[in-house]
């Protein structure tokens, strides 16, 4: 099967995202009602450790710092006056240092709950897709793959003028790759490389509309239409790369196996 007669990395990537988010979000709801919300509370709620869920990747590596800048770029779409409460509350609990800079650090308390949060969401992926080892296993395979060539392949947000997202920097690198340490689980393997992956695309999209002449808050609000459409595939092109790398059929059998996993 050849790619121009089967399927391009940039159609796959139009088709990957969707089976990325599905599978992703399917996996930390079943964390958030599988033990993860209880683990919450314990540490003082979502007030406490929402941050700490997100930057986890990160995070949970001893010393791990996400900077101002990647702060921003995961936080793009977001008021930036309430992400910044939000720092503070996590800083008041003891979950988070913050450096003069506005680098994030978590605390010992901090690196205690990712540590039990990464145990949660290793039973939670366990049982969500019992049954599928071998499955998992061809997919965090796969999914490492995929980072790799992301980390080497060309920067998505080459050729725009400005930064891709107001200056934001990119949530990709702020977060990828994920904390990995001996012994994780395929399970907790493949949900984080997903996670990478999503970021990996939202970079990718927020070059495009920023190629376009947009902010996070007119692509908000931009309708469906032809700009919009055009922004898409210009995203798709721009999250390719990684994909390139794999064969036609190793795209088909990509998506094959994140449509068969329960969520």
């Amino acid at each position: 099967m050849s790619d121009t007669v089967g399927l391009p990395p940039h159609r796959h990537a139009a088709l990957v995202a969707p089976a990325v988010d599905r599978v992703f979000i399917a996996a930390m709801q079943a964390g958030r009602d599988g033990g993860g919300a209880e683990l919450s509370q314990r540490y003082g709620g979502p007030s406490a450790t929402g941050l700490l869920v997100e930057l986890r990747t990160r995070l949970a590596v001893p010393g791990g710092t996400v900077d101002g800048p990647g702060f921003t770029a995961v936080t793009r779409y977001r008021d930036p006056v309430a992400c910044r409460r939000t720092v503070d509350r996590h800083v008041a609990y003891g979950m988070l240092h913050r450096a003069s800079d506005g680098a994030l650090t978590a605390t010992e308390r901090g690196l205690a709950f990712l540590a039990e949060l990464y145990q949660v969401h290793a039973e939670v992926t366990e049982e969500l897709w019992a049954g599928h080892d071998e499955r998992v296993l061809r997919l965090a395979a796969m999914t490492g793959r995929l980072l790799a060539a992301a980390f080497t392949g060309e920067p998505i947000g080459e050729g725009v003028p400005d930064d891709p997202a107001e200056a934001g920097g990119s949530a990709f690198t702020a977060l990828a790759p994920p904390h990995e340490p001996d012994g994780t689980p395929a399970g907790v393997l493949l949900l984080n490389r997903l996670g990478a992956l999503r970021y990996h695309r939202a970079d990718a999209h927020a070059a495009a509309w920023a190629a376009a002449g947009h902010t996070p808050r007119t692509i908000a609000e931009l309708p469906d239409g032809p700009q919009r459409r055009a922004i898409e595939a210009e995203t798709d092109r721009r999250a390719a790369g990684p994909y390139a790398t794999l064969t036609a059929p190793e795209r088909l059998d990509l998506l094959a196996d994140l449509a068969a996993l329960p969520g």
